[in-house]
């Protein structure tokens, strides 16, 4: 069966048209950080790279979104089915007339109860009656839904320039005929989310990270769904750029990539061009990629400046593909140096990086039932945090990505403090952060009231949007229109802050050009 039935994405009367003027520059913003000097003798340089989401504006792609939700029997117990229904009236609602809704259950089996439809007032009330009238019978079968939601985003006749996004939600172990980690998924990101204490975490995460910058969100409190379900569609509803890819280039006689750390996203290595290229695939407004490029630099006979670095980045958005004007980070090589210190920015991004991978090593050992080897590692890393950054102080803007690790590590402790509590609640917590610091992205977990890191500004907005929605549904709730549109009214420059910032860097470079051409006489 074809899932070719897609609605067309029609306009809708009394909707003010909006202004279809596009800024494809600098929708997405680099800043550089790293030492401006080195010594002429063979030595190492960390250059850091941020990438940031810029410049939604009034026209954003519209989105099609698939959620595919477990109806299976152990969603009749307590609240499960009826918490599940009030977190999809959330994601509905949200949604505006350029988006497409479908919607897919799975039990034994897997159905498609509605293909992607235009969110119209009249689909909302009919896709709200569907979701409405679900019950909870039969086992888990997750293969099953999520090959089903593959082939509706897959079958689509429109495509071009659309932000598609599976979400994915069970509360049980898969025991159905398909193993869900094994489904090709292809060029799609899928969301999922461990729903109470008996889901699966790692058939979750597995399956998220399959996918293109898919995470995996713990949400074992049953209340927190709608919270959690709106924080992923926040991102989706903000995606500013598609396909970013960001290309980095050594060069032979000035330095050597050693090292790129980047997460997860996939890399690619051109030996013969000396470069290494990272997809990241979305990226949200305000959204940060940080990538830390470890470069080996030669000895050389006497001091100069160094070119040590090519940067290139291209991006769609709109469907358009828009390649940015090169960068290069160039040095001073010199005899004798002033001391300088490492850029905070750096090793910040040194000390996450490093908590990041003692979780890691720490769950590998909790699921070797070495528990009290488990909470010694995360006790060293607590150690080691306060170590690394005891630089940075409350006036510093890494000041709270400092606590949030604090808090993060503070809960594995918690978590640890038995083998049945490690079981039920550690595991799938570890294994959401690994999802989120992996991606450098928001995922649900413990206390999502305190643990926020990688959440940008839309995401915060929607946290309490869901937490008033959940305690009366029936309030007016605004639509993703509505958000973008009190966005605009706070900052109206904000859509074009990045293309004018993108300009005026083309300028220095151009003139910087001339500079160079000038003082070589040619």
């Amino acid at each position: 069966m074809s899932y070719n039935d897609d609605e067309p994405v029609v306009s809708i009367q009394d909707v003010p048209e909006k202004n279809s003027t596009q800024f494809p520059e600098g929708k997405t913003t680099l800043s550089i950080i790293n030492k401006s000097e080195a010594p002429i003798e063979e030595n190492k340089l960390k250059v850091m790279l941020e990438l940031t989401g810029s410049g939604l504006g009034n026209n954003r792609s519209g989105v099609d979104l698939v959620t595919v939700l477990d109806v299976s029997g152990s969603m009749g117990t307590g609240e499960k089915l009826a918490k599940m229904k009030m977190a999809m009236q959330f994601v509905i609602k949200k949604l505006s007339s350029i988006d497409r809704l479908s919607v897919v259950t799975f039990n034994g089996n897997s159905m498609r109860l509605c293909p992607l439809r235009q969110i119209t007032e009249n689909a909302q009330s009919e896709i709200e009656n569907l979701v409405t009238a679900l019950i909870a019978e039969g086992t888990t079968n997750i293969g099953a839904g999520l090959e089903t939601g593959l082939k509706v985003v897959n079958d689509r006749t429109l495509s071009k320039g659309r932000v598609v996004g599976i979400m994915l939600m069970s509360d049980g172990l898969q025991n159905g005929p398909r193993d869900a980690t094994k489904v090709q998924i292809g060029n799609v990101p899928v969301y999922t989310f461990g729903f109470g204490a008996d889901h699966d975490p790692t058939v979750l995460k597995i399956v998220a990270d399959n996918s293109a910058g898919g995470t995996f969100s713990a949400v074992q409190n049953e209340d927190n769904l709608s919270i959690a379900f709106s924080q992923c569609l926040a991102g989706l509803l903000t995606v500013v750029v598609q396909d970013l890819k960001l290309t980095l280039t050594e060069f032979e006689t000035e330095s050597s990539i050693e090292n790129v750390s980047a997460g997860n996203y996939p890399q690619s290595k051109d030996i013969d061009a000396g470069s290494v290229t990272i997809s990241f695939g979305d990226l949200y407004d305000k959204e940060i990629r940080k990538v830390l490029v470890h470069l080996l630099l030669p000895s050389i006979p006497k001091p100069r400046g160094a070119i040590v670095l090519k940067i290139d980045y291209n991006y769609s958005t709109g469907g358009i593909l828009f390649r940015v004007n090169p960068e290069r980070v160039i040095i001073e090589r010199k005899e004798t140096l002033v001391e300088e210190a490492e850029k905070e920015d750096v090793t910040m991004e040194d000390n996450r990086l490093f908590v990041a991978k003692t979780m890691k090593e720490a769950r590998s050992m909790a699921n070797d039932k070495r528990l009290e080897e488990a909470r010694d590692k995360i006790v060293d890393a607590q150690n080691m945090l306060e170590d690394g950054v005891a630089f940075v102080d409350e006036s510093s803007p890494n000041y709270s990505m400092v606590e949030m690790l604090r808090f993060e590590l503070q809960q594995l402790l918690r978590l640890m403090k038995s083998e049945d509590i490690y079981e039920k609640q550690g595991r799938p917590f570890l294994l959401s952060s690994e999802t989120s610091h992996d991606r450098q992205r928001f995922a649900s977990r413990g206390n999502v009231d305190r643990m926020r890191l990688f959440a940008t500004p839309r995401m915060n907005s929607y946290l309490e949007q869901a937490k008033a929605f959940d305690e009366d549904p029936t309030k007016p709730l605004p639509n993703a229109d509505d958000d973008l549109n009190e966005e605009l009214e706070a900052d109206p420059l904000g859509p074009i802050v990045g293309a004018l910032s993108y300009y005026i860097q083309s300028a220095i470079q151009s003139l910087q050009a001339i500079d160079n051409i000038i003082k070589n006489g040619r």
